[in-house]
């Protein structure tokens, strides 16, 4: 019994990545069907990266929502996903990324895949990082801003142009079983599944490359993470410095120093290596403050 609880410790995230990946995209007649869902719930949106077009989405995502009515008329659902986004940052940060995103597990489990030499980062990762802010400004808010169509209306840049999470939950999927679409296919749908493939054989070798230096949906939560409800702390008391903690770290943050680097996903790796418990979470010092008191 105690080799099982901790074993499903070890993998706790894993388990809830993909219990949260099946659960918004439960919508098993999509898959079959070739067909997207298109019930109310696609009003909402989810907090991960997940494709409105993806044949099982219940949800919408909150990046290819905003593109889609930034330039909109109707500002009230523009509020509405700025809102949605200000919300989930302010509350849990880059938590979403390493938790609640689909194509954020497709990374990790790729990354398990052993390879002759695995890189802790590639060749320029100082400013390789700020791409995806440029990508953030001038994909998602720029370009569907003032690019627009004869009826005044943008078009969603990223989503049509790189978003490697849309083209492989959503693109070949609906390709695949849709044969009107596949006697349609161009340039575009070629160079999407060219960007999908690099990151994905990229992934094997660099951890999490997409979240590291393109997706804009991280760039926006990691700004947050200073300040979210839920983020890490470091007793100074019990911390030597010893630098375990970014060794542990897949994103290569020097915790001890930088425990809210708007690069952290909050796998909780840097926590478990520890080797003094120099580390802890808001919830977890809440916790511990309640106990005394009690």
């Amino acid at each position: 019994m105690g080799k099982r609880l901790s074993f499903f410790r070890r993998h706790l995230r894993t388990w809830v990545q993909i219990c949260f990946a099946a659960l918004s995209n439960g919508y098993a007649a999509g898959f079959a069907k070739g067909t997207i869902y298109k019930g109310s719930s696609k009003l909402l949106c989810v907090p991960g990266l997940n494709c409105y077009s993806c044949p099982g989405a219940l949800g919408s995502c909150p990046i290819g929502s905003f593109q889609a009515v930034i330039a909109s008329r109707n500002y009230q659902f523009t509020f509405y996903v700025t809102g949605f986004l200000l919300f989930f940052g302010a509350l849990l940060g880059r938590f979403v990324c390493g938790w609640l995103c689909p194509f954020g597990l497709v990374q990790d489990l790729l990354h398990k895949i052993p390879f002759v030499k695995k890189l802790r980062k590639l060749p320029g990762d100082r400013w390789l990082r700020f791409l995806k802010y440029v990508i953030l400004v001038g994909f998602v808010i720029v370009l569907p801003l003032t690019v627009l169509d004869i009826v005044g209306q943008g078009q969603p840049w990223f989503c049509k142009y790189i978003c490697p999470s849309g083209t492989l939950f959503a693109g070949i999927p609906l390709v695949a079983s849709n044969p009107a679409l596949q006697s349609a296919l161009g340039w575009l749908f070629n160079w999407k599944v060219a960007v999908l493939v690099a990151l994905l054989l990229l992934s094997v070798v660099v951890y999490r490359p997409f979240c590291c230096y393109l997706c804009p949906l991280g760039a926006i939560y990691g700004l947050f993470n200073p300040v979210a409800l839920y983020r890490f702390r470091i007793d100074a008391q019990k911390c030597t410095h010893c630098g375990v903690c970014q060794r542990a770290c897949p994103m290569d943050i020097p915790v001890h120093s930088a425990p809210n680097s708007p690069e952290c996903i909050r796998c909780g790796k840097c926590k478990a290596a520890c080797p003094h418990g120099a580390i802890c979470s808001t919830l977890q010092r809440a916790h511990r403050a309640g106990g005394e008191t009690s």
